[in-house]
């Protein structure tokens, strides 16, 4: 594996007590073999199950992992805020924690990193409903028109962004899982970051289940992109 100086992880939770431990479980082995340095965190966005437990014994178990708590929930957006503002290591990775993504294909973002500031993957065989699919397809369409922005699958969880990014860029604002990641890449354009993607395979949950894309989030997200392209030019 391609190894970087220096790694931050974090992964967003809500409600994910079935599947945090297991997921950080995974990942922490990949992480010492593709970093030398590198820290771990987990941004709870005020779960009501016992997630916030799981954190907390995940990080009194590892010296490297940090919990951040919500308290009340904030919507994904506000979580991978927090995950990137608190990150503080030179490269930074998000992913989600429900553990459809393999962590291990990390070290194909870290590839592309040579010639890249922010590397988002693809998702390779969708595992989501047709809706979900319909939708996820129509908003990257219409976010690429709109920002520029050029990519196959405009809200794929998993990433890995250098940090000098997420310092010069306007700072983000959106709280919505569907809105965060049009800002991050349109902004990164904007300042003239070059953009890579790579395909990552995408796995079926095994617990739980998802949260979003419910009609009015989908519509207020479609204003909020028309907002932010007003920004943005």
């Amino acid at each position: 594996m391609n190894k970087l100086k220096e790694l931050s992880v974090f992964f967003p939770a809500y409600n994910e007590e079935a599947n945090l431990e297991n997921t950080v479980e995974k990942a922490i082995p990949v992480l010492e073999d593709v970093a030398e340095k590198y820290e771990l965190i987990i941004v709870d966005d005020g779960s009501k199950d016992k997630t916030g437990e799981v954190a907390k014994r995940l990080a009194e178990k590892y010296s490297f992992i940090q919990v951040i708590t919500h308290n009340p929930n904030q919507g994904y957006g506000a979580a991978l805020r927090s995950g990137f503002y608190n990150s503080r290591l030179e490269w930074i990775v998000t992913v989600d924690s429900d553990g459809q993504f393999d962590f291990s294909e990390v070290d194909k973002l870290i590839e592309r990193s040579k010639k890249a500031d922010v590397v988002v993957g693809y998702r390779l065989n969708r595992q989501d409903s047709m809706i979900r699919k319909i939708f996820g397809w129509g908003w990257t369409l219409l976010a690429n028109l709109l920002l520029g922005i050029k990519v196959r699958d405009v809200d794929c969880a998993f990433k890995l962004v250098n940090r000098k990014v997420i310092e010069r860029i306007p700072k983000l604002q959106s709280q919505r899982g569907g809105m965060i990641s049009p800002e991050l890449l349109g902004k990164a354009r904007k300042a003239g970051f070059k953009v890579a993607e790579v395909g990552v395979h995408h796995y079926s949950r095994k617990e739980g289940k998802q949260t979003g894309a419910n009609l009015k989030v989908i519509f207020k997200s479609f204003v909020d992109l028309g907002k932010l392209w007003w920004q943005i030019k």
